[in-house]
């Protein structure tokens, strides 16, 4: 299957059109408003999709003013996800979108944290408040700068929950983030506090679940959703390969260039310890594949050592030529603080903006990496000319007119300890 270079761009916002496109197939989107709505939705607690209230035409779901049906839920269960929508209200409409929920409660609430969709206006509640559009309902607030458009128009949402971390989405900007699950999948003292500082105290279980269904509220108000979208981030794609083993080096080449020039010798730098690939950050080198890659999606985690501090490292893509400190390659970057910089090495033809390019580098639009010690995610798109790197699921930056060309792709070593694991790749072609 050839992939358009265009196509990478549909995750530059949070609006889809209409169909899916071949890269989003790819990478694992599905269309929840699509023909199928029906057979994707079903009622809480009830076999298939509800005979009154809601109805789903022309790509959007509505539900009608005191037209009942209850809450609808995905038929499948998401653990991690990234799910993305448009969302309308009426004058004083309400509504929500709760996530891991359980059909163990009386309602989608008593177990499954609340995306709140709501008439700010209409209800007479602040841009900030603990209730209002884009809200952990009843936990944590939207900020008062968030931008939520006029009522009767179209509201692009976000929700996703990645690594432990909850984040909700309103018109393009991150309104609420908290993590509620540790690196090991228990829930943190923060989240378990607000639980009991709260109403949902008395639901047991509420906001615990790994893994549950996505709802949509009937609140009695009319509502409608559209563009339904969602990516599970805890799966693994069709067709990808596995680039680390977690056992060995296996598929992969540990390089220390003699700084004198000299024939590049093997480095003991690299080792496996339970399932984690740590970097001792010396020597100066990198560990690069034995196979090439040109178009791909590359997803990876890394950390720094909090005992060690943190510092400097990158991921090298299309890596051709002599081994060297540092080979002609496109860099993602690593260093704490600027993940998500890219870098032409060695000139490398190479594109980005304007206003954020300085000679070889463009720095990063913003921030997205976790605190020192956790847990980080890249995710880096080479589609014919254009490279896109996301950190934590946040697009960072965008190149175009890169090479094109086959190479390796090398993970370096640069002075401080680093740990990779969950390494794959999705070919393109």
């Amino acid at each position: 299957m050839k992939i358009s270079a265009l196509a990478v761009s549909f995750v530059a916002s949070c609006s889809f059109a209409a169909d899916l496109s071949p890269l989003e197939s790819a990478m694992g989107w599905r269309d929840l408003t699509g023909a199928d709505a029906t057979s994707v939705w079903r009622g809480f607690k009830q076999p298939g999709f509800p005979t009154q209230g809601w109805t789903a035409e022309d790509g959007v779901l509505t539900h009608a003013a005191k037209g009942g049906g209850g809450d609808i839920i995905t038929v499948g269960r998401f653990g991690d996800f990234d799910l993305r929508l448009e969302w309308r209200t009426v004058p004083a409409g309400n509504s929500g979108i709760m996530y891991r929920v359980l059909e163990t409660g009386g309602a989608t609430y008593e177990t499954g944290p609340e995306c709140q969709v709501l008439d700010d206006g209409g209800w007479k509640v602040g841009a900030d408040d603990k209730t209002s559009a884009g809200a952990l309902y009843d936990l944590v607030s939207p900020p008062k700068t968030k931008k939520l458009k006029p009522v009767g128009e179209w509201n692009d949402g976000r929700v996703v929950v990645r690594g432990g971390v909850a984040q909700h989405w309103l018109n393009g900007e991150k309104v609420v983030e908290l993590r509620m699950f540790d690196d090991a999948g228990k829930p943190t003292r923060q989240w378990l506090d607000m639980i009991a500082g709260s109403k949902f105290k008395a639901w047991p279980g509420f906001g615990l679940a790994p893994k549950g269904h996505i709802a949509l509220q009937d609140h009695g108000d009319e509502v409608s959703y559209r563009n339904v979208r969602i990516r599970a981030l805890d799966e693994p794609l069709p067709g990808e390969i596995t680039l680390f083993n977690g056992e060995d080096l296996a598929g992969w080449e540990p390089i220390a260039p003699d700084p004198a020039g000299k024939t590049p010798g093997p480095a003991g730098v690299w080792s496996v310890k339970d399932g984690v690939l740590v970097c001792s950050g010396n020597p100066t080198g990198y560990l690069r594949t034995k196979a090439d890659y040109k178009n791909f999606v590359l997803r990876l985690r890394w950390r720094f050592d909090p005992a060690k501090g943190a510092g400097n490292s990158g991921v090298l893509v299309r890596m051709t030529g002599a081994d060297k400190v540092w080979p002609r390659s496109i860099e993602a970057q690593l260093h704490d603080g600027n993940a998500g910089d890219i870098l032409s090495i060695a000139s490398v033809p190479i594109s980005g903006d304007a206003a954020r390019t300085n000679g070889g580098r463009t720095a990063k639009s913003h921030g997205a990496e976790r605190p020192l010690g956790e847990w980080n995610e890249y995710e880096i798109v080479c589609n014919k000319g254009d490279v896109v790197l996301y950190v934590n699921g946040e697009e960072v930056n965008r190149a175009t007119n890169a090479e094109e060309v086959a190479g390796k792709i090398c993970l370096q070593s640069e002075g401080v300890e680093i740990h990779f694991k969950d390494i794959r790749l999705l070919p393109l072609e």
